[in-house]
């Protein structure tokens, strides 16, 4: 049944949907009453459906601002899942996931109000179900105090994780895990909310969420780019805040050929093909032909004669030439499953690259070959242009290759000046990728296959 009045109602007028974008999200998915999923669900499909259940919603959520706090916590379900950086195959997973979650949320949305859905669903004095709601008296500016869960020493660890989790410090994915695998027969008691079906059954956070509602995707991407950093510095609107460094398994090469022509087009003087130069040396040799020098003088007044006379002739070779290029690998959420071949893709064209190569989401990281062969990923796994644009301004880069997917937003018009100062060229890597966010501003694109590029 379709709810016409009572919860779509008060979602919308509950939601500051100037900030959260809300509106737009809603023309894409229609709103149904439903008992088949515990708290609530998107259905990531061509036709996409938020599910909620009305009985959860009355008994946990019935204020607008706990309402607001469900569905953002499944909207993030919907926008950390379907990268599959992480496993979910256990419960000890998406009991990491989820509180991961619960904490950006809390960074994220600041009012009480709205937190009171963790806090008033969730026991501090129980075991796991303290780890999914803040710390007692906790507020974005005070660490709170202990949980009451954690409070005795063999749970002192797992206390100091706690606090970190709603701190500047933050936690890791990987150090809630290991904290948490000794008591993972404790942590198949936890209540959870949001879509936690299991993988392959449709879940939102599925995997393939660009091929099964590439629309759905595409506006939850344009949304995200709009919230309000969170309280908590180390958070931001993705999960990717809590990892400093990833490793990546890079497969061996394939198709490769193109993405060097293209690097050799914009690594030439005016976009020429050629990356290498012809230089001229003086090289000695030695020969039988006379040649009078200083060492020939000096042997004949000493009464002897040269079998062999030193020469000098001049040789020339071709050696590297023209400017490296500046190339950006974009390691953000929608390219976790052709990363792979993105780094491998960079590694082949090691000569032709600049010695420091830039992993771009959110922000950029500078990285070596060294540290690509090793596969280390810094990544926040959104995606903007702008911080693309920043660091070629800040660097002078004039020559540059971005790797991407081409869902990188629509670069403003500071980015625009930086970008049209340059010669530019784009891989389109990935199952979807589109041009319309660069446009005219590329000199040079190439369509590199999907996964196996």
């Amino acid at each position: 049944m379709i709810i016409n009045s009572s919860i779509a109602d008060r979602l919308l007028n509950a939601f500051p949907s100037a900030v959260y974008g809300l509106p737009a999200l809603m023309q894409l998915s229609e709103i149904v009453e439903s008992t088949t999923v515990p708290t609530a669900a998107v259905e990531c499909s061509a036709r996409p459906r938020m599910l909620i259940n009305p009985e959860f919603v009355a008994r946990h959520a019935e204020t607008p601002e706990k309402l607001v706090m469900l569905v953002m916590h499944e909207l993030h379900h919907i926008i950390l899942g379907h990268t599959r950086l992480f496993p979910r195959a256990t419960m000890l997973d998406n009991l990491v996931f989820d509180a991961v979650i619960n904490s950006m949320l809390c960074g994220l949305i600041r009012e009480r109000a709205s937190r009171a859905l963790f806090v008033d669903f969730y026991d501090h004095a129980k075991f796991p179900a303290c780890l999914l709601r803040p710390p007692p008296g906790w507020h974005p500016f005070t660490d709170g105090t202990t949980a009451e869960a954690l409070a005795s020493p063999k749970m002192r660890h797992l206390a100091e994780l706690h606090r970190r989790l709603y701190t500047r410090e933050g936690v890791t994915c990987q150090e809630l895990r290991e904290a948490l695998a000794p008591c993972a027969a404790e942590c198949q008691s936890a209540t959870l909310l949001g879509d936690h079906r299991p993988l392959g059954a449709g879940s939102s956070s599925d995997g393939d969420l660009e091929i099964r509602s590439a629309e759905l995707l595409q506006q939850l991407r344009e949304i995200v780019c709009g919230w309000p950093l969170p309280t908590l510095t180390n958070i931001g609107c993705t999960l990717g805040h809590f990892i400093e460094s990833l490793r990546v398994e890079v497969r061996p090469p394939g198709r490769r050929s193109q993405l060097v022509r293209l690097l050799r087009s914009v690594a030439g003087p005016r976009g020429t093909a050629r990356h290498s130069i012809l230089t001229e040396r003086m090289r000695h040799v030695e020969s039988p032909i006379p040649q009078f020098d200083r060492r020939t003088t000096v042997l004949s007044g000493l009464g002897q004669r040269p079998t062999l006379y030193r020469h000098e002739i001049k040789s020339t070779r071709r050696s590297p030439g023209g400017e490296r290029v500046h190339v950006y690998l974009d390691v953000s959420g929608s390219m976790s499953r052709v990363i792979s071949s993105l780094y491998r893709a960079a590694i082949d064209c090691e000569h032709f690259v600049h010695p420091r190569v830039h992993l771009f989401s959110t922000r950029v990281a500078d990285v070596t070959i060294a540290d690509l062969r090793r596969g280390v990923c810094s990544t926040t796994l959104g995606t903007s242009i702008e911080c693309v644009a920043h660091h070629m301004r800040e660097n002078r880069v004039r020559r540059a290759v971005l790797v991407t997917d081409g869902f990188v937003g629509a670069p403003s018009a500071s980015a625009r000046g930086v970008l049209e100062g340059c010669l530019l060229g784009v891989a389109l890597l990935g199952s979807t990728s589109r041009r319309s966010d660069l446009g005219d501003l590329v000199d040079h694109w190439l369509e590199l296959a999907g996964e196996q590029s």
